[in-house]
C-alpha cells in the first residue's frame, strides 16, 4: 500500500496521470526505431557503399516523409478527429517497422522503407499533441505537452544504447530487428491510451476561416517560423551526431568501431539530457512565459552549433559537456513551440496550423543532414578535420540564428494570457 501512496505522490509532483503517461510511453517507444540509423550512420557507409551526400539523403527520405506525414494527418485530425487519426497511424507504424527491420538491407532499401517509416508515423506526433490541449487547461498544458515531447528523448537514448550493444555481436542487422520491436509495443499501448479519450471535432461555425485563423495570426506565424529553422537544427544535429562524435572519439585514438560504439552511447547520454530538457522547459514556460525560454534556449543551442564542429578534435570531454548543453537547448524549445502554438490558435484550427508548421519545419529538417553532407564532402581534401565539421555544423547555426530572432519577435505576455485565443 505504502509504494502506490509514493507512486501516486511521485506522478502528482511530476504532474502526470496515468492517461499522459501511457500516452508518453506510447511515443517513447514509436520513437525507438528513429536513430538506428543514425548510430549505424558510419557502419552502413561502409556495407551500403554510400557518400556522405547519400548517406545524407536516407535521413532527408525520412524526413520528407515524415513531414508529409504530419501534413497530411494533422489535416485530417481537423476533420475526423484526433484520436481516430492516431489509432490508425499506431497500426501503421508497428508494420512498417517490422518491415524496415527485417528488409532494409541496402541503400535503397533502406531509403524506401525508411521513409515508409515517417510515413507512418507522423500521425502519432500532431494528433498526441491536440489531444493534450483539448484534455489540459493553459496552467498545466506546458508541462503535459513537456512530458509527451520529452518520451520520444528516452526513446532515441534507448534506440543508440541498444544500437551500440547489437552492433558488434550482430550487426546492423541485429539493431535493426531489436529496436524494430518498439512501435509494435508501442501500438498496444497507444490503442490502451484511446478507450479513454474522446474523438473531438470542433466546429469552424463561427471561425473566420484558415488565412484570418493561421497566415494573418502574427504570433502563429512567427512560432511557424521559430519552428522551422529549429527544426533545421535540431534534426540535422541528430542525423549528423553519433558520425561526428564517433569522428571526435577516433581522433583521440580510438578504434573505428569502438569509436562508432562509443559515439552511439554518448549520443544517446544526450538524449537522456533532452528528455530532462523537454520535461521541465515547458513546465518552465508556464511560469516564465513562452518568449522568455524560447531565445534563451534558441540563442544557446545556435552558439553551440557555431562553436561544437570545430572541437572535433579537441579532448573528449570538452566535446562532450559542449555535446550535452547542445542537446539540452536544441530540444528544450520543442515542447514551449508547441503549446504556444495551442493557445495561439483556436482548436478547430490547431491541426491544420500543425500541418503548416509541419511542412516548413520538416522540410527544412529534411534538408539540413543533406546540406550537412554536402559540406562534409565539399571540405574534404582541405587538410584540416576540424573546418569540415565546423563549416558543416556552421549550416545548422545560421538556422539556429533566424529562431533566435522570431523568438525575440514574440509578445512578452504569459500563457495564462492566451486563454481567449483557445475559445472555440
Amino acid at each position: 500500500m505504502g509504494w502506490r501512496l509514493l507512486i501516486r505522490a511521485l506522478a502528482l509532483r511530476l504532474k502526470l496521470d496515468g492517461w499522459l503517461a501511457t500516452l508518453s510511453a506510447t511515443r517513447g517507444l514509436m520513437s525507438l526505431n528513429f536513430m538506428t540509423y543514425a548510430a549505424c550512420l558510419t557502419v552502413l557507409r561502409t556495407e551500403w557503399d554510400m557518400s556522405a551526400t547519400a548517406a545524407g539523403s536516407i535521413s532527408t527520405g525520412f524526413q520528407l516523409g515524415y513531414g508529409a506525414s504530419l501534413l497530411v494527418c494533422s489535416w485530417l485530425a481537423d476533420r475526423v478527429g484526433a484520436r481516430r487519426v492516431f489509432v490508425v497511424s499506431c497500426c501503421l507504424s508497428a508494420a512498417t517497422a517490422v518491415a524496415f527491420a527485417l528488409f532494409a538491407r541496402s541503400y535503397a532499401s533502406g531509403l524506401v522503407l525508411f521513409t515508409l517509416v515517417a510515413l507512418s508515423q507522423g500521425g502519432t506526433y500532431s494528433t498526441a499533441i491536440m489531444l493534450t490541449a483539448d484534455r489540459y487547461g493553459p496552467e498545466r498544458r506546458g508541462a503535459a505537452v513537456g512530458w509527451l515531447l520529452a518520451s520520444p528523448s528516452l526513446g532515441y537514448a534507448i534506440s543508440l544504447g541498444v544500437s551500440g550493444i547489437t552492433l558488434p555481436i550482430g550487426g546492423y542487422q541485429l539493431a535493426f530487428i531489436v529496436t524494430g520491436c518498439g512501435p509494435l509495443i508501442g501500438a498496444i499501448l497507444g490503442l490502451s491510451a484511446m478507450r479513454a479519450a474522446r474523438n473531438v471535432v470542433h466546429s469552424r461555425d463561427d471561425a473566420p476561416g484558415f488565412a484570418t485563423e493561421v497566415l494573418r495570426n502574427r504570433m502563429a506565424m512567427r512560432l511557424t517560423v521559430a519552428y522551422t529553422f529549429h527544426s533545421w537544427e535540431l534534426l540535422g544535429m541528430w542525423a549528423w551526431g553519433p558520425a561526428f562524435f564517433a569522428a571526435s572519439l577516433a581522433a583521440s585514438g580510438a578504434a573505428s568501431l569502438q569509436a562508432v560504439e562509443a559515439g552511439a552511447f554518448l549520443t544517446a547520454s544526450f538524449h537522456v539530457v533532452g528528455l530532462l530538457a523537454a520535461s521541465t522547459m515547458g513546465r518552465l514556460s508556464d511560469h516564465l512565459g513562452r518568449r522568455t525560454v524560447l531565445f534563451t534556449l534558441a540563442a544557446a543551442s545556435t552558439a553551440c552549433s557555431l562553436s561544437i564542429g570545430w572541437m572535433v578534435a579537441w579532448p573528449i570531454w570538452i566535446v562532450a559537456v559542449v555535446g550535452a548543453v547542445y542537446a539540452f537547448t536544441a530540444l528544450g524549445d520543442s515542447p514551449v513551440l508547441s503549446v504556444a502554438l495551442t493557445e495561439a490558435v483556436r482548436p478547430a484550427y490547431l491541426g491544420a496550423a500543425l500541418a503548416l508548421r509541419s511542412l516548413t519545419g520538416f522540410g527544412a529538417g529534411a534538408l539540413a543532414p543533406l546540406v550537412f553532407g554536402a559540406v562534409l564532402d565539399a571540405a574534404t581534401g582541405t587538410g584540416w578535420e576540424a573546418s569540415r565539421w565546423g563549416w558543416a555544423f556552421a549550416t545548422f547555426g545560421a538556422g539556429g540564428l533566424i529562431a533566435t530572432m522570431a523568438a525575440y519577435g514574440l509578445p512578452a505576455r504569459h500563457p495564462s494570457d492566451n486563454t481567449n485565443r483557445r475559445k472555440s
